[in-house]
């Protein structure tokens, strides 16, 4: 018997009081109300006014209208969405032992991401990937990978050189190229490079998702059983068909790595060391197969396409504030001069190109919303209860615009560090869930924006009649933030910035 649309209505109407019941706290008891939020429906919460994309800009919203720590309620669950950096810290910080779960995701399980540690619920496991990640990304590591990042910086202003009109494309392999390195010990030469394809096709998976945690599946996991015509259903349909792709990212390296130490012609890397380590001790092992996979998969989605996005964001800036540019410009001919590149060891000396990347973090952040974090107990902030099992969510987009803290946020500002506003906190998460590959991240962007600015001016096309055509500051947003494409210019600055360059 075929249901009709309206029968499947009703059935889901019911199926959403009889979870709200089941679900539901008792709010007769004696503690405080929930945080700030808009107004409810009967059995459905917030769920109307829930959008189905750009999820951040929906939350700095209701943070400028209900508070920094607001709620919303969804059937069977709470959402608490902070947007300070204040309570942020109090709670994903100072509270970690209760807030470091994570909120379950259908659609990044449905997607192929059930065995990568962003996605773990707080346990053994998690511990020991944690621990797995931090051996070979801690600050101590990370030294170790700065000449190939340096290089792979001269590589990138030898192709935006070559071909400027491709510049996002560069960025993307920039950021690629060295997390290929020290995940898989693949150095990337050509465009016809298998990894890249891989790892492309995995990028455009992460970039075109749903917002993990916040979306209607993750929220109404039974929408995932609803046929993909019903409405809002699409994430899970999109996650499905992704999931082939995802599975390649994961299987193709480590078959490849495998291969190669088998031949004696693996390079030093996380995999080759774990493929190693799996091999001369088997079952004893600490990791198994799907655990290695799980590890090299969060390090190429967690590094590689956050590192591009910053990247393309900080291209965009560039294009629309002609004179952060010029003052970054200027700082570095008077420090180190026309005649060479910026090198890692000169990162102190150039307080205002620091700034420059400390506002390209905080303007338009690569993760505007992280992923969200989930409750253990039950908890008191400021007067305001906030149940076990909220989904907490790390606003960073309404950290980085609060206007208590920044003067004009929306503004790409890099001086306002130097009047004391403080550099944002939250581009690499917070708590026992920050991101463990931060400072090779940081070290990334950083050598990518010092060499590009002290190689190139970047400024924006021209009509027919000499006027300049400035890129809407416009997003799409995934589990990562990319600028929507845009074309602009990139010349040499000079003559000798030429000749660096080529040579």
């Amino acid at each position: 018997m075929v249901e009709t649309f309206p029968t499947i209505l009703l059935l889901l109407a019911g199926g959403l009081f009889l979870w709200t019941l089941l679900h539901s706290k008792d709010f007769s008891r004696n503690h405080p109300p929930l945080p700030p939020g808009p107004p409810t429906d009967p059995v459905i919460g917030h769920l109307r006014i829930m959008p189905t994309d750009h999820i951040d800009t929906f939350f700095y919203e209701l943070s400028k209208k209900y508070g920094k720590v607001a709620h919303l309620r969804i059937p069977g669950r709470t959402m608490i969405i902070l947007s300070s950096v204040q309570a942020a810290v109090d709670l994903l910080d100072k509270r970690s032992a209760i807030y470091s779960d994570r909120a379950p995701s259908d659609v990044m399980m449905l997607m192929g991401w059930e065995h990568d540690m962003a996605f773990f619920p707080y346990g053994k496991r998690f511990h020991q990937h944690r621990k797995m990640l931090n051996e070979y990304f801690n600050h101590e590591k990370c030294a170790d990978y700065l000449p190939f990042q340096a290089v792979e910086a001269h590589r990138l202003v030898q192709r935006l050189l070559s071909h400027p009109e491709k510049f996002n494309d560069h960025l993307n392999w920039f950021a690629t190229a060295v997390i290929l390195r020290i995940n898989y010990g693949h150095e990337l030469i050509s465009n016809n490079d298998p990894y890249f394809k891989v790892v492309s096709d995995a990028a455009y998976c992460i970039v075109h998702c749903a917002t993990p945690g916040s979306n209607l599946v993750d929220l109404l996991p039974i929408m995932k059983y609803l046929p993909s015509w019903f409405p809002g259903t699409y994430p899970a349909t999109q996650a499905r068909s992704f999931r082939p792709t995802i599975q390649v990212m994961h299987d193709y390296p480590f078959q490849d790595v495998k291969n190669q130490i088998a031949e004696g012609t693996a390079k030093e890397s996380f995999l080759s060391t774990h493929l190693e380590g799996l091999h001369h001790e088997g079952q004893n092992y600490a990791y198994t197969v799907e655990d290695i996979k799980g590890a090299t998969g969060v390090i190429y989605s967690a590094g590689a396409d956050t590192t591009w996005s910053t990247l393309a964001i900080f291209m965009l800036a560039m294009v629309l504030y002609p004179s952060a540019q010029a003052a970054a410009q200027k700082e570095i001919d008077e420090f180190m001069g026309p005649d060479r590149l910026p090198e890692f060891a000169d990162r102190p000396n150039m307080p205002y190109l620091e700034c420059i990347v400390q506002e390209t973090y905080r303007w338009n952040n690569s993760v505007p919303t992280g992923l969200p974090h989930r409750s253990t107990e039950d908890d008191i902030y400021n007067g305001m209860f906030i149940p076990k099992g909220s989904i907490i969510v790390a606003n960073t987009r309404g950290m980085t615009l609060d206007e208590d803290v920044y003067k004009n946020p929306h503004i790409f500002d890099p001086s306002r560090y130097l009047r004391g506003e403080p550099h944002p906190v939250g581009q690499f998460g917070f708590g026992r869930r920050i991101c463990p590959g931060r400072h090779m991240a940081d070290s990334s962007v950083w050598i990518a924006i010092a060499s590009v600015l002290a190689a190139f001016t970047i400024s924006p096309v021209k009509a027919a009649d000499g006027t300049p055509i400035f890129p809407k500051e416009e997003f799409i947003l995934g589990i990562t933030s990319h600028p929507k494409p845009f074309k602009c210019i990139i010349s040499p600055r000079n003559d000798k910035a030429r000749g660096i360059v080529e040579s």
